[in-house]
């Protein structure tokens, strides 16, 4: 079995009151999702009295206007990991659909919460975030090795130009 095809090593823990605020996209592999994206990338998380939490990610479409798109997050029920959750961007209505809900695993994660490497199982999503627009070099590269250390293909990651 290839490394891509085992399950990821994620954190231990995740306090997601700790988890909440703004988060600033460092690099990601390339998504369709993000494709108008041209930079200014973020991502800000609200804690719900549910225990869900409230997304927003925004970004700078390359003609200088922006996009911002407003999702829902939840811990995964196929797991027992505190830091597998599902984001869901569709409507609500068709949240009982399990193809709505796309995995997002925290793959590592900084002791203050000052930085954090978050991917799907598949391999197939990839981001570097940090609460500062910028990361110190050796930290990222640290992040680097160890996704690439789980099967992502991080010769594909693209840094993200986070002007204020």
């Amino acid at each position: 079995m290839s490394r891509a095809e085992q399950a990821l090593e994620l954190v231990d823990e995740l306090d997601l009151e700790r988890y909440q605020g703004t988060w600033y996209e460092i690099a990601r592999l390339p998504n369709r999702f993000q494709s108008d994206c041209a930079g200014a990338v973020s991502a800000h998380y609200q804690l719900r009295a549910d225990g869900r939490v409230d997304v927003t990610n925004r970004c700078r479409r390359t003609d200088g206007g922006w996009i911002e798109a407003q999702g829902v997050a939840r811990r995964a029920d196929d797991d027992g990991s505190p830091a597998a959750l599902e984001v869901r961007f569709a409507p609500h209505w068709l949240s009982f659909l399990p193809f709505v809900w796309g995995d997002y695993r925290v793959i590592a994660l900084g002791e203050d919460y000052d930085h954090a490497l978050v991917g799907s199982e598949d391999r197939e999503f990839l981001w570097v975030l940090a609460r500062e627009r910028e990361l110190p070099q050796a930290t990222f590269d640290r992040l680097i090795e160890r996704a690439r250390s789980q099967g992502f293909d991080t010769d594909q990651l693209v840094r993200t130009q986070q002007s204020p």
